[in-house]
């Protein structure tokens, strides 16, 4: 076990810009994590995960996350489960938003026989 990051360092409040400001890559883990962060005003269009179920914790800010449902506002701490297979975006409120996403890795592509070859 140790510390990976201290994400206060990655969200302090001068200008950053849009992306993932930090990523878990660790060989041999069974997760991947993600600190994003989006500037004022700005979105992660609406997107479907069919395979993951996806954590998203609120580390700085404020925003949305928009559902077939309606809108959901996301604050400072908030813990957001997303079950695979949801429809969503993101959108950063007027001080930006940075977040976690938690999830299970992916498997790594693998080449193999096509059927009846």
């Amino acid at each position: 076990m140790r510390v990976l990051v201290d994400v206060h360092e990655l969200v302090d409040h001068s200008p950053v810009p849009s992306g993932a400001r930090w990523t878990l890559a660790e060989p041999g883990r069974q997760l991947d994590a993600n600190l994003v962060h989006l500037p004022a005003g700005q979105r992660v269009d609406t997107h479907t995960e069919p395979d993951l179920d996806v954590v998203l914790v609120v580390v700085a800010g404020r925003g949305t996350v928009g559902t077939p449902d309606g809108e959901e506002v996301l604050a400072d701490g908030n813990i957001v489960w997303l079950p695979r297979g949801s429809t969503r975006s993101i959108a950063a409120g007027y001080a930006g938003l940075s977040y976690l996403t938690i999830h299970r890795r992916r498997p790594g592509l693998q080449i193999s026989k096509r059927p009846g070859s």
